[in-house]
């Protein structure tokens, strides 16, 4: 009995730490937060499908962005000529219009397949989120929300991200993605 015991401690403490985890991962938004999400959602699915939002993403997928990193664009200031371009454009304007429409949201980005910045509401604090979940889950195709509430890297407010794919044809080409005030 006591060369079990040994096996059982490990067995219980695994158990206790996988709920442990699985508690935290399953964690939910409040209630309220998570309706503001779901509208969100549905919202950027819409503005996904904009002609000018379609338009703007299918001609950034055709220009060569890698002269662009995180790094050079953090050091640019709102005045560069790169920037300035990326916020008065056509896609930009109708983003601002949006944004300025629903109070819930504090910011919206376009961005192309490869995960470059292409219009927004706002200069952002990243220009390439390839690898960020807001980009990556919503490019399989699918709108996406973040489950937890945290400081946006742009604003600083706390937000949940939720996000959209631009579809031109059916085929995901681009991301729209909205930090959602979490009050």
């Amino acid at each position: 009995m006591h060369r079990f015991r040994p096996a059982r401690r490990l067995v219980i403490t695994a158990a206790l730490l996988a709920c442990g985890t699985g508690f935290v991962a399953a964690a939910e938004l409040p209630a309220d937060v998570q309706a503001k999400v779901e509208r969100a959602k549905k919202r950027l699915v819409e503005m996904a499908a904009d002609p000018v939002v379609i338009a703007t993403v299918r001609e950034a997928n055709t220009r060569d962005a890698s002269g662009m990193n995180n790094g050079k664009w953090v050091d640019l200031p709102d005045s560069d000529p790169l920037v300035k371009a990326m916020l008065g454009g056509k896609a930009s304007q109708l983003i601002v219009k949006w944004e300025q429409a629903d109070p819930t949201i504090n910011k919206i980005l376009l961005r192309d397949q490869k995960g470059n910045i292409v219009a927004g509401s706002t200069k952002p604090l990243i220009y390439n989120n390839a690898t960020r979940p807001v980009f990556a889950n919503a490019l399989k195709g699918q709108p996406w929300a973040a489950d937890e509430i945290k400081p946006d890297t742009t604003t600083q407010i706390p937000s949940v991200h939720v996000s959209a794919p631009v579809l031109d044809g059916g085929k995901p080409i681009g991301v729209i993605h909205a930090g959602l005030t979490a009050k």
